[in-house]
């Protein structure tokens, strides 16, 4: 197998372009795939990356190490092949993460059938029609509307962009989100906190687009994210909002859709992480489907 030349590193802002290269010029709705997301996170997944051959590939050493699937325009092939040849000679599994089903089928396409996959419902993202979210249009989403005319009624309101002139407000928004709904112990809540802090500060540098919601002149909730690499696709990231306001959540959720995602057809509001509540929210929505994500092994490493 022809040597390629592999340099794994940290992402960081700096990195930004020249991972952009590659996941925009592929096509995948996944927000696995999202520049930022993967700058941010990867410090927390013990994430690093390198450009071979034109492909983005990225490896974590969590549960004894994989890697993504392959995004850009080189050869997928080559480089798959060259990870297994790789993992057999040091003796460890060759494992991928992050499989959708359009990567699963141009995987199964090169190689044939010798792989398992096992889809995981918690890490599902959720993709919504941008219509739908914008008007809230039908009887399923009647709730919904309730909720956003009750905080018309009760508050002199305003939905501003994402700005230098409103960033540190939204911070300290997110700051006294914080002391509200996270517990000292539960770590994960933690560092999504601080990658929401990163968005916002770093927003200009990370390409991301942000929205405001003030009660009052007060900012009681904000919305942050990207474009996918499909670009009919919109994902957000971030939302944040005061729960003891009522409708606060429906409304930024509303307002962003309706003032920053004009030109596209869908919004991907990723996955529920297997919490009860949450899915129980994202599933009112009516989702138009879902972006399932597997782990893929070889059946040769398989053991029954």
């Amino acid at each position: 197998m022809e040597l390629i030349k592999m340099e794994f590193k940290t992402p960081t802002i700096e990195d930004k372009e020249e991972i952009d290269r590659c996941i925009l010029a592929d096509d995948t709705r996944s927000c696995d795939y999202a520049t930022a997301n993967i700058i941010l996170w990867s410090p927390f997944y013990q994430v690093k990356y390198a450009i071979i051959d034109g492909l983005f590939v990225s490896h974590t050493d969590e549960e004894g190490g994989s890697f993504c699937y392959p995004l850009g325009k080189g050869n997928k092939k080559k480089v798959l092949q060259y990870f297994m040849d790789d993992c057999k000679e040091k003796k460890i599994p060759f494992v991928l993460h992050g499989v959708t089903h359009e990567m699963e089928e141009e995987f199964r396409e090169i190689f044939g059938d010798i792989y398992e996959i096992e889809y995981d419902r918690d890490i599902s993202e959720y993709i919504y029609d941008r219509e739908k979210l914008a008007t809230l249009s039908g009887k399923k989403l009647h709730g919904k509307r309730n909720h956003i005319n009750r905080f018309k009624e009760n508050h002199e309101w305003s939905y501003e962009p994402l700005s230098d002139e409103n960033q540190l407000e939204v911070l300290a928004m997110l700051m006294e989100w914080k002391m509200q709904n996270c517990d000292p112990e539960d770590i994960e809540k933690h560092d999504e906190i601080c990658v929401s802090k990163n968005c916002v500060i770093n927003y200009k540098e990370l390409g991301l687009v942000g929205g405001v919601l003030r009660a009052e002149g007060k900012v009681v909730g904000f919305s942050i994210g990207e474009r996918a690499s499909n670009e009919d696709t919109f994902i957000v990231h971030i939302e944040k909002a005061f729960a003891d306001i009522q409708g606060a959540y429906p409304m930024i959720n509303q307002q962003f859709v309706i003032h920053e995602m004009e030109d596209f057809k869908y919004v991907n509001r990723e996955d529920d992480a297997g919490e009860e509540g949450l899915r129980k929210s994202k599933l009112s929505y009516r989702p138009v489907f879902m972006v399932d994500k597997g782990v893929l092994r070889l059946k040769s490493e398989v053991k029954n």
